[in-house]
């Protein structure tokens, strides 16, 4: 993945009704920690409260690094979450899962997504007097939540919902219940589970499910509120399911979500080789060896190589123990950390017409350090392939892409890429033709990145740092 301004959004976890469901979150959040590499959190409950938090900056196993944090929060009710920011600094007062105290006792909240109405509804609430401890777009969904005029409906959660505008999958954590929200345009997977005891696990991608044994049961639809109790669960709607059109997120396909998930219905594994091979058909080329950029390449890399009888090779080694670039906060620290995790395997590249294959191309300059470096090893032509069309736009629905400048393919011809990458073809997967590799026809995905149709009207100069108006000492 060529994104060293790429970051992800988060990853969800939680489970109602287990004695063990402290540990069982750790562990999913931990399945997802590719999901989000800045900061992690976890809440629970036991019958009728309080509520008890832990959260901090760094990867699950660093924050949960003595079981003593774990043995104190231990509860049978849980959320967690692991946290890139898409809105807001990456600083501790935005750990999530956010837990506060209103007039109906306390709610704690995690949150995936983009909320694009965030700073008008923090306006608003701001002017009436309201306060806010952090910069992040999901605490205006905790200030809808104790407006007055909402404490007190019945079933307040699909009504406060109907306010925002944006992606969101959310886990809301009461003492009696817990809450599992997806926005009307699906953008963000979320599923149910259901455990050997009865209990119920949710989670962001399925992978999660596996690491503990849980069954997966479905997922939680556009637009749909699930409440869990226990007495079981309860199913309401924001909005009638016929009233939008599902908008999933493309790029959770070609690039996040972990292969041994299940996501939107298909196994991402399988979606990503089908990529590949579509890209054989779309761009075939005479070489000896087809090598993946590590590490998400690799599905596609397998299917480019299916179709085009081209031999699968190993280009790089990788160190495991380096984590994802993109992730990173700073330019100098994704650059250091590309090098110590990438290595050529020169005895395979020498000499050698290579066929590399890419997942995308974002601003294209760990790209062309990776393509540099197989230039000095000694290979005899690169031909590189990415398995998804030119990212010519930003999204503006939970993964935070560079400003549109920033993009390499923006007012760029792919001959303009091929020459500053340093490849001697490119070629890019067609948009058609990644929308064949999906079982959902090409309408209920949302491809803005790659073809400026958002979903929705947004306003493309809203950027990360809008809900910071003031430069706290804090953050420099």
């Amino acid at each position: 993945m060529s994104s060293p301004s790429l970051k992800h959004h988060c990853g969800l976890f939680g489970v109602y009704g287990h004695p063990d469901a402290v540990l069982l979150t750790y562990l999913g959040i931990y399945a997802q920690q590719h999901r989000g590499q800045e900061a992690a959190g976890i809440c629970s409950v036991g019958s009728g409260g309080p509520i008890q938090r832990y959260a901090n900056m760094g990867l699950v196993t660093t924050v949960f690094h003595n079981k003593r944090i774990l043995d104190e929060l231990r509860n049978p009710h849980a959320i967690g979450h692991v946290r890139y920011s898409t809105t807001g600094s990456c600083h501790n007062i935005n750990c999530q899962p956010i837990l506060v105290n209103y007039a109906r006792g306390q709610v704690a909240v995690a949150h995936n997504g983009n909320l694009i109405n965030a700073g008008l509804l923090r306006k608003e609430f701001e002017e009436q007097g309201a306060i806010f401890n952090t910069t992040s777009d999901s605490e205006v969904i905790l200030h809808l939540l104790a407006r007055p005029a909402h404490l007190d409906r019945a079933n307040v959660i699909p009504h406060i919902l109907g306010h925002l505008q944006g992606a969101y999958s959310l886990l809301f954590l009461f003492p009696d219940r817990m809450v599992a929200a997806r926005d009307p345009f699906g953008f963000r997977p979320l599923v149910l589970g259901t455990l050997e005891n009865g209990g119920i696990a949710v989670a962001s991608e399925t992978c999660a499910f596996d690491i503990i044994n849980a069954r997966f049961l479905r997922e939680v639809e556009p637009g749909e509120v699930v409440t869990i109790t226990d007495k079981g669960m309860q199913s309401s709607r924001i909005v009638p399911a016929d009233a939008f059109r599902p908008a999933y997120c493309i790029f959770e396909q070609i690039y996040f979500a972990d292969p041994a998930s299940d996501v939107f219905g298909e196994n991402v594994h399988k979606v990503r080789q089908a990529m590949g091979a579509q890209l054989a058909r779309e761009a075939p080329v005479e070489a000896d060896a087809v090598i993946p950029i590590p590490n998400c390449a690799r599905c596609a890399a397998m299917g480019y190589s299916r179709v085009s009888g081209i031999l699968y090779e190993r280009g790089y080694t990788t160190n495991h123990y380096v984590g994802r670039s993109f992730i990173m906060p700073e330019q100098v620290q994704r650059d250091l950390v590309v090098r110590m995790k990438l290595n050529v395997i020169k005895q395979n590249v020498r000499g050698r017409r290579l066929v590399v294959v890419e997942d995308s191309v974002v601003r294209g300059t760990t790209t062309r350090g990776k393509i540099g470096a197989l230039r000095q090893a000694g290979a005899k032509e690169i031909h590189l392939r990415v398995a998804s069309p030119p990212i010519r736009h930003p999204c503006h629905f939970g993964i935070d892409f560079p400003t549109q400048t920033e993009l390499i393919a923006h007012e760029r011809s792919v001959a303009e890429i091929r020459d500053y990458l340093g490849v001697d073809s490119l070629h890019y997967l067609s948009l058609e033709g990644m929308l064949s590799c999906v079982k959902h026809p090409g309408r209920h995905y949302c491809t803005a990145c790659f073809s400026g149709q958002y979903p929705m009207p947004v306003d493309k100069q809203i950027g990360k740092f809008a809900l910071e108006r003031y430069q706290l000492k804090m953050f420099e």
